[in-house]
């Protein structure tokens, strides 16, 4: 793939950091400049499961779109299929800026895909994680006790911008507009 000349803001961080919260907090808050753009991740997980606002697909689709071409990235974690839409790479390829959700183990296939791929880690510390998804209610006890032990396996790579998302949304929300580049006197 050829060098994009818009950044992509590939957001990664464990279940739990509120990165769905904080992404809707900043799409909210964007400028009138139409510069950042936010991609809609395509995920084999109902539409009404709650968190991210995606295109929900069921596996055959998925795998009929994979095979198709129509994602620039494609991963599967938790039993779920995740895909980043080839119209990501287009709007890099017209300079403007993109922001995705994206997934820890995938980052060395985003980074060499994405040339322009800057990371930006959200966290939470352990007590906030466990709180969250115990009150998302979407999992048994056990896979969260499986994902808090990832997110404790896992530290963020080199050069990654890290925001902890430890209080409340405004807070955590304006600081990610400041890692993202999205100073008050441009919004």
């Amino acid at each position: 793939m050829a060098a994009e000349a818009g950044t992509l803001w590939y957001v990664i961080g464990p279940s739990g950091a509120g990165k769905d919260s904080l992404l809707a907090y900043v799409r909210q808050r964007l400028p009138a400049d139409g510069r950042l753009m936010f991609a809609h991740r395509y995920i084999t997980r109902p539409a009404d499961a709650g968190g991210e606002n995606h295109v929900a697909l069921s596996l055959e689709e998925f795998d009929q779109r994979e095979r198709a071409g129509c994602f620039a990235l494609a991963w599967r974690r938790n039993g779920l299929a995740y895909g980043l839409g080839v119209e990501a790479a287009l709007w890099l390829r017209q300079g403007l800026d993109v922001v995705v959700n994206g997934s820890r183990s995938s980052l060395p296939l985003a980074a060499q895909r994405f040339p322009s791929l800057r990371p930006l880690w959200i966290t939470a510390s352990p007590a906030v994680l466990a709180s969250r998804l115990a009150a998302r209610g979407r999992e048994p006890a056990e896979a969260i006790a499986r994902r808090l032990e990832e997110a404790r396996a896992f530290t963020p790579p080199d050069g990654c911008a890290v925001l902890v998302n430890d209080g409340g949304l405004a807070e955590a929300g304006e600081r990610l507009l400041d890692l993202l580049g999205l100073r008050a006197s441009e919004r």
